[in-house]
C-alpha cells in the first residue's frame, strides 16, 4: 500500500426542497464506511466527512480533495443522497440547499465530479455513488430521486487508461434501497449497498483468494453477491478504466503456506529407530512455537501425519506437542445490559500463547456481532443501535483447528445505572461503637463450605510439568537397565539428555507456564549414570558379542 490512502464520505440526508425526501440511511453510512475505512488494520485511510453541507461547500471540498492528490495516492470518494437528473438527462447529486428546479445552480453535477476526477494526478481514483434515479416508492423502502436514467453514462470518459472506477448503488430504474423498513420510530442503519461495502472490509469476506488483501475487483463482487441476495430489486454496477488492480484493503482472512521441513528432520521422521523419530517430534515441537507461521504450520502437518502413522510411543508424544497449540479461548462472553446507542462494549478474549494459536481468522454470525484480531486475542463487540435479546457465535478458524466463542447481550432502552436504594428507606447511620470482635453475621457458621474457601487465601496452581521433561525421564529411566546389561543403553541416554535440554529452554521460555525442572535435573543424573554404566561394561559387552561369534 504505496503513497497516502485518502477517502471523502459525502452525506446528504437533510434538504431544504420539500419534494425532496428526508433520508434516514446517509448519516449511518457516514458514520459506518468512515470507522472500517479508517480503521488502520483494515483500510488505513485519512477519512473526511461532507454531511448535510450546501452544494457550493461540498464542490470545494471535492475539488480539493482529489486536485491535492498525489500519483501514487489512492483516492476514495463515497456519496450517499439523492441522484436526480435535468430535462436534458444530466445527472446531478444533491445537496442540502439542492432545488428540483434549479438543480444547475444548486445541485452538484456528475460532469463537474468526473472534470475533478479527470484533473487529479492520482492514478487511482475510486468513486462509490449509494445514489438512486428512478422514481418509484416500494413498500418497505425509501428509494432515492427521480427519472430514469442510466447512471454509468454521466461518467462515460474515464480518462483512457489513467486509474479511475466508479461502482453504483444501482443503474437504471434501479432503486437504492435503504436499510430495513424505514417507519417514523425506526432507527436508522446503514444502506443496503453501503452496510455490504462495511461488511465486506469489516469481515474481510470479500477477500475471497484469502491472500490477506481486498482488491477492488473482489470488494464489487462481494457487494455485488450480497446487494442482490438482499434485495433483487437492487443490482449495482461497475466501470473500471484501471491498469492493474486496486487494493483497497487488508484482510484476516489469510492463508499461511506451510513451510516444507527440513529434509534432515524428514528422513529422521521415518527412521527406523524409534528414539530417533522421538528426537525428531522434539525438534518439530521447537518449529511449532516459531514466531514465522510457515514454519509453525509445516511443523503441525509433520505432527499431525505422525500422529496417524507412527507407533504409540512416538504418536503420543506427537499428539502431546500438537495440544500445547491448540486454539483454547474461553467459550462464553456474556455482556449483560446495555443501553441502546450507548458506545460498543468490547471484550478481549486470549486465544492462546503461540503465534499458531493466535493466528485463528474470527468470524461472527451475525451483523450485530463483530470480531476483529487483536495483539492480546479476539476482540469482541456488540452493535447497540437495534433493542433486543441477542445470541451469535464468534468461529476462530486457524492451522491448529476450529473454536467457537458463544455471545449473547441484552440491549434495552432503558439507561442501565447502578441500583439506586429504595425511596423512603434511609441509608443506615454508620457504627460508631467499638466492637471487640468481629460482628456475628460475619462469624463463619458451621457447615457453610463457601465461607471456609473465602477465609482461607487460596493455594497457588502448579503449572503443568513440560510433556518433554516427562519424555526425558522416560528415556533416562529406560536407559538405565539397558546399560547394565548392553551398552546400547548409551542411546535413548543421550537423547534424554537432548529432551531434558529442549525442555528447560521451553520453560524458561515460558515462564510460569510449565514445571519439570526437577524432572530434567533427575533425567541427566539417571542419563549420566546410565552412559557411565554403558561405557564401564561396554568392554564386557564386546567380549560376549565375540565369543558368540566363535
Amino acid at each position: 500500500m504505496d503513497g497516502k490512502r485518502l477517502a471523502l464520505i459525502v452525506a446528504n440526508d437533510t434538504y431544504e426542497d420539500g419534494g425532496l425526501e428526508q433520508l434516514r440511511s446517509p448519516s449511518q453510512d457516514a458514520l459506518a464506511l468512515g470507522q472500517v475505512l479508517g480503521d488502520p488494520r483494515i483500510g488505513d485511510f485519512d477519512v473526511q466527512v461532507v454531511q448535510n453541507q450546501p452544494a457550493h461547500v461540498t464542490e470545494e471540498k471535492i475539488e480539493g480533495f482529489l486536485s491535492e492528490g498525489g500519483i501514487a495516492d489512492l483516492l476514495l470518494l463515497h456519496f450517499s443522497c439523492h441522484g436526480l437528473k435535468n430535462q436534458s438527462g444530466k445527472l446531478y447529486f444533491a445537496a442540502s440547499n439542492t432545488r428540483m428546479n434549479r438543480l444547475a445552480a444548486s445541485g452538484i453535477s456528475a460532469e463537474f465530479v468526473q472534470q475533478c476526477m479527470g484533473e487529479s494526478r492520482s492514478r487511482s481514483v475510486v468513486l462509490f455513488l449509494d445514489c438512486c434515479y428512478a422514481g418509484a416508492f416500494s413498500q418497505g423502502a425509501h428509494v432515492r430521486a427521480a427519472g430514469d436514467m442510466h447512471v454509468l453514462d454521466a461518467f462515460d470518459d474515464l480518462g483512457g487508461g489513467r486509474g479511475r472506477a466508479v461502482i453504483t448503488a444501482t443503474d437504471a430504474m434501479g432503486y437504492s434501497f435503504e436499510g430495513g423498513r424505514l417507519e417514523d420510530d425506526a432507527e436508522p442503519e446503514p444502506s443496503v449497498f453501503t452496510s455490504a461495502l462495511v461488511e465486506a472490509l469489516e469481515t474481510g469476506k470479500a477477500d475471497r483468494d484469502e491472500d490477506g488483501r481486498i482488491s477492488l475487483n473482489e470488494l464489487y463482487e462481494y457487494v455485488f453477491d450480497q446487494v442482490r441476495a438482499r434485495n433483487p430489486s437492487q443490482t449495482p454496477h461497475r466501470k473500471f478504466d484501471l491498469q492493474g488492480d486496486v487494493v483497497v484493503a487488508r484482510s484476516q482472512r489469510r492463508r499461511v503456506r506451510p513451510e516444507p521441513i527440513p529434509a534432515a528432520l524428514r528422513e529422521a521422521l521415518t527412521d527406523s529407530n524409534m528414539f530417533t523419530r522421538l528426537g525428531a517430534v522434539a525438534e518439530l515441537r521447537e518449529r511449532l512455537w516459531s514466531q514465522d507461521l510457515g514454519i509453525a504450520v509445516g511443523a503441525h502437518e509433520a505432527l499431525l501425519a505422525t500422529v496417524r502413522t507412527d507407533i504409540r510411543t512416538v504418536s503420543e508424544a506427537a499428539s502431546r506437542a500438537l495440544d500445547e497449540v491448540t486454539t483454547n479461548p474461553e467459550t462464553w462472553v456474556d455482556f449483560g445490559t446495555v443501553a441502546q446507542h450507548a458506545p460498543k462494549p468490547s471484550k478481549t478474549v486470549p486465544v492462546g500463547e503461540p503465534p499458531i494459536a493466535c493466528s485463528g481468522v474470527p468470524e461472527s454470525s451475525d451483523s450485530w456481532l463483530r470480531a476483529t484480531e487483536s495483539p492480546d486475542g479476539t476482540e469482541i463487540s456488540v452493535d447497540t443501535s437495534r433493542r433486543g435479546s441477542f445470541q451469535g457465535e464468534v468461529t476462530l478458524r486457524g492451522p491448529t483447528g476450529e473454536a467457537v466463542i458463544h455471545v449473547a447481550a441484552e440491549v434495552t432502552d432503558q439507561p442501565v445505572d447502578e441500583p439506586a436504594p429504595e425511596p423512603g428507606t434511609p441509608e443506615p447511620a454508620p457504627d460508631r461503637r467499638s466492637h471487640r470482635g468481629p460482628d456475628p453475621e460475619e462469624i463463619p457458621r458451621p457447615g457453610r463450605p463457601s465461607d471456609a474457601r473465602a477465609a482461607a487465601p487460596a493455594a497457588p496452581a502448579q503449572p503443568p510439568a513440560h510433556s518433554q521433561a516427562k519424555l526425558a525421564l522416560g528415556l533416562a529411566l529406560g536407559a538405565l537397565p539397558l546399560s547394565l546389561f548392553l551398552a546400547i543403553g548409551v542411546i535413548p541416554a543421550v537423547f534424554a539428555l537432548k529432551q531434558a535440554r529442549s525442555s528447560d529452554a521451553a520453560i524458561n521460555a515460558s515462564p510460569g507456564a510449565y514445571g519439570g525442572r526437577g524432572l530434567n535435573t533427575a533425567a541427566r543424573v539417571i542419563a549420566w549414570v546410565a552412559i557411565g554404566l554403558g561405557l564401564l561394561f561396554l568392554p564386557f559387552t564386546i567380549q560376549e558379542l565375540l565369543r558368540g561369534s566363535v
